[in-house]
C-alpha cells in the first residue's frame, strides 16, 4: 500500500540553471549533485531534479515495490517505467493511471520523516 508522499521530481533541460534555482528557493545547496542527477532535503522529503526533459513526476512511498507495482496494474494502470534500482537500496517506477496521469512509487529504506531536514 501506498504510505504518504516521498519525492517530487522535476525534469529539466538545464540541469546548472535549475540547480542555482533551487539552491535558491530551498535556502541550501544540493545534498546529492551529480550530472544524472541533483536531490535537495526540504523538511524530510526529497525534490529532485533530472536533465533528460521537462515535466514533474511525484513519487509515493512503498515498503514493498514489487507488489505495489503489481497492484497498481491489477487496479487498471498500465506499466511505464520498470522498477529500477537507483542506487544504495532504492528503487523507483512509474505507472500511468486510466486518465493519463503519471504516478512514480518507490521503496527506500533510508527514508525518515524529518522537520528539521
Amino acid at each position: 500500500m501506498l504510505q504518504g508522499l516521498r519525492t517530487v521530481v522535476y525534469h529539466v533541460n538545464d540541469l546548472a540553471a535549475a540547480t542555482a534555482f533551487y539552491t535558491n528557493v530551498v535556502g541550501a545547496p544540493p545534498y546529492f549533485n551529480e550530472p544524472f542527477y541533483v536531490g535537495f532535503k526540504v523538511g524530510g522529503y526529497e525534490l529532485g531534479l533530472l536533465p533528460d526533459k521537462e515535466g514533474v513526476c511525484t513519487y509515493w512511498g512503498t515498503s514493498d515495490i514489487v507488489a505495489e507495482h503489481a497492484r497498481l496494474l491489477a487496479a487498471g494502470a498500465s506499466a511505464n517505467d520498470a522498477i529500477a534500482d537507483v542506487g544504495e537500496g532504492i528503487k523507483t517506477a512509474t505507472v500511468i493511471d486510466p486518465f493519463g496521469n503519471v504516478i512514480g512509487i518507490i521503496e527506500n529504506p533510508h527514508f525518515a520523516l524529518s522537520s528539521t531536514d
